[in-house]
């Protein structure tokens, strides 16, 4: 069974900066895409940015800029780093990569920017 471990969410102040990690444990003989989605209360999920195993990125557009993905294949890990914060990137953020031609998907973690 392969599960991924979120953190580095938080509290920061807007303009601040985090950055979440997503590492996976377990069998894993196939390993491709990875990403990060997140939620704010009452609205839908939606993709904040994703990296494929060729290491090419995308990102939502209000992120751009501000926002970078990558990834340690490695070590089976995504990383998010978050700079110049805003109230609205509030929400649970949650990683998912695509291992063994299934995608799993991490447990969360909570983001909240104050004004």
């Amino acid at each position: 069974q392969v599960n991924l471990a979120e953190s580095g969410g938080g509290l920061v102040q807007a303009g601040g900066s985090l950055r979440l990690s997503c590492a996976a444990s377990g069998y894993i003989f196939h390993l491709n895409g990875m990403g990060w989605y997140r939620q704010a209360p009452g609205k839908q999920r939606e993709l904040v940015a994703a990296i494929s195993k060729g290491r090419r990125t995308n990102y939502l557009d209000s992120v751009k800029g501000r926002f970078t993905i990558s990834s340690d294949n490695a070590k089976n890990t995504v990383y998010l780093q978050m700079n110049s914060l805003k109230p609205e990137d509030t929400a649970v953020y949650y990683c998912y990569q695509e291992i063994n031609f299934r995608e799993i998907w991490g447990q969360g973690t909570q983001v909240t920017v104050s004004s």
